[in-house]
């Protein structure tokens, strides 16, 4: 799950501190040796606290932190003094952050917004002292609560990228070139497959100083959703993109066919993956003359918006931005899915109508 600066996974023991006990004390002053009780409550124990660091990008800085203990609270005193509260643990994560019970699998927190606080796993309440209890009926009540106990366990945090766009594609379908042209972002480049093996994050300067953020996502290959290739691990990270952007390069021998497998493969991982903005673009189209791109043209589904371009000639990068900006800000424009539906709604509209007639 980790390789290199790179940790999305990770595996903790945490601990919430138990709550102080409630005091059984008695005032006794010179003149009044059995004043009433006076004991006070004890301190809530501290919570394991996860926030969101905007400025963090991996989990490794939790690589060695695997144990997780929060304070326990002060116990009650004398003179209705209230135990202190135990020290909350606060550990930062980066967005797109979510916790998870090993045991259960169930999911507890997720992070998504920067200096967003979730109490992760709550303190122990402290318990109540004996001053609590007096009534006109029980004056000297010689008991106390002791503090609730803390909470253990061992809990998962897994990342998932968040990004505006996420490049999804084949190996060496010239993802990490594209974006070290249109970002800062500097990924490993070779011409070989499986090159990225790590998700790399980037943000695209667009007109007016405006940008989105793009995230390189290492290939996929055919039967990746089964844990072929690097499988599932990052294939969860599409989930966060909002529009997906399908890498197919030029010297394809097939274009249609590879868009559908690649498509396959999400669908088989995760059904609402279909659900997104699915754009197309064509790597590597130096290589191509107008002829040839009429003819990949035809080929490619008509409900998804496609474009050529070359990282290397920078041909068609201009067209890829607005394409990309207008399919961020065009809330009109309908997912995969739902056009598939609009075309089987229609379809059968027009069967009505044939009947119609003939009746």
């Amino acid at each position: 799950m980790e390789r290199g600066n790179f940790v999305d996974y990770i595996r903790i023991f945490a601990k919430s501190g138990k709550g102080g006990a409630g005091s059984a004390h008695f005032m006794r002053t010179k003149y009044n040796p059995e004043a009433g009780p006076d004991g006070g409550d004890g301190g809530r124990g501290g919570h394991v606290i996860l926030r969101g660091n905007s400025q963090l990008w991996t989990l490794l800085h939790l690589r060695w932190y695997k144990n997780v203990v929060a304070e326990d609270g002060g116990n009650g005193r004398d003179n209705n003094s209230t135990g202190r509260n135990g020290e909350d643990v606060i550990i930062e994560v980066p967005l797109g952050t979510q916790a998870f019970d090993e045991e259960t699998g169930e999911l507890e927190a997720e992070i998504l917004h920067h200096g967003e606080e979730v109490i992760w796993i709550p303190g122990g309440q402290g318990g109540r002292g004996n001053s609590y209890f007096k009534s006109p009926t029980n004056q000297a009540p010689e008991y106390a609560q002791p503090g609730m106990p803390s909470i253990e366990g061992w809990k998962v945090l897994e990342l998932k990228i968040l990004a505006d766009v996420g490049l999804v594609g084949f190996p060496n379908a010239g993802k990490s070139t594209l974006l070290s042209t249109i970002t800062a972002a500097r990924p490993k480049i070779a011409d070989y497959a499986f090159t990225t093996l790590t998700p790399n994050l980037g943000m695209v300067p667009y007109r007016n100083d405006r940008s989105f953020a793009i995230a390189d996502l290492p290939g996929i290959i055919e039967g990746a959703h089964e844990g072929k290739g690097l499988g599932h691990r990052f294939l969860r990270h599409i989930e966060r993109n909002s529009v997906l952007l399908f890498l197919i390069p030029a010297d394809s021998s097939d274009h249609r066919k590879d868009f559908d497998i690649l498509v396959n493969e999400l669908q088989q991982y995760n059904p609402e993956l279909l659900d997104k903005q699915f754009l197309l673009a064509i790597s590597k189209s130096d290589m191509l003359d107008d002829e040839l791109k009429e003819a990949i043209s035809a080929e490619l589904p008509d409900d998804v918006p496609h474009v050529f371009f070359s990282s290397v000639t920078q041909q068609g990068l201009s067209e890829l931005k607005d394409m990309l900006w207008e399919a961020l800000n065009n809330d009109a424009v309908p997912s995969r899915s739902n056009r598939h539906q609009e075309e089987d709604e229609e379809d059968g509209e027009d069967e009505d109508d044939f009947i119609e007639e003939e009746e």
